[in-house]
């Protein structure tokens, strides 16, 4: 049967769609990449056929894609296509792990290099994947010596373009104080209305000095 002519809840990019790549199998799993199967056999057919062929999922994701080839139905295409999608996984897991921010004090580290000495206040911003892992961290506006405006829409539309789901914000007072100001706490609250409206949250926005650090009250 084609993949095509199964109800939608019995096709596997419907499925991994619904519930997630974890409720499909290896085979299901591959026929999404594949794509399409050939000759009256569906993309399911020719991945179980590739994965025997290969004797298992580990044996095909280190086979050559000439090796794949020899398979009936699979073509050029379908070969480059999945010996780049395993590549790909195994460049991944040898990249270093991303730094992570899980608790206030690791958001605090994390801001901190770009905040010390700074004559000047300085917004920083680290935007985070839904596990924490740091995505971005970058300078976002730099003011006079004892303001800087938190710019909320701005600072929403740089979480949202890294593709980010959780985010923490620092500014340093260079003349030493950690008690926040009026602006800081009215700023504080606004972001975290505003990000709860696009799905988003805000780990913690902190007051950073050269020999401390302070957690802004939401």
């Amino acid at each position: 049967m084609r993949v095509k002519d199964l109800p939608d809840r019995d096709r596997p990019r419907e499925r991994l769609m619904a519930s997630g790549a974890a409720a499909l199998a290896d085979w299901e799993l591959l026929a999404v990449l594949l794509g399409s199967g050939f000759r009256g056999s569906s993309a399911m057919d020719l991945a179980a056929r590739l994965i025997e062929h290969c004797g298992d999922l580990d044996a095909l994701s280190r086979s050559d894609p000439h090796r794949l080839l020899t398979v009936p139905g699979v073509g050029p295409a379908k070969a480059a296509r999945v010996t780049a999608a395993f590549h790909l996984v195994r460049r991944a897991d040898a990249r270093p792990e991303r730094e992570r921010i899980t608790s206030t004090s690791e958001l605090a580290e994390s801001c901190a290099p770009l905040l010390h000495g700074r004559r000047h206040e300085r917004l920083v911003l680290v935007t985070c994947d839904t596990r924490g892992r740091v995505l971005k961290r970058s300078v976002l506006t730099e003011g006079g010596t004892d303001h800087t405006a938190v710019p909320i829409r701005e600072v929403i539309r740089e979480v949202l373009t890294a593709g980010g789901t959780l985010f923490g914000l620092a500014h340093n007072h260079p003349g030493g104080s950690l008690d926040p100001s009026p602006d800081d706490l009215e700023a504080t609250i606004q972001l975290v209305q505003a990000a709860e409206t696009v799905g988003l949250r805000l780990l913690d926005h902190l007051i950073i000095t050269d020999g401390a650090w302070r957690r802004i009250p939401t």
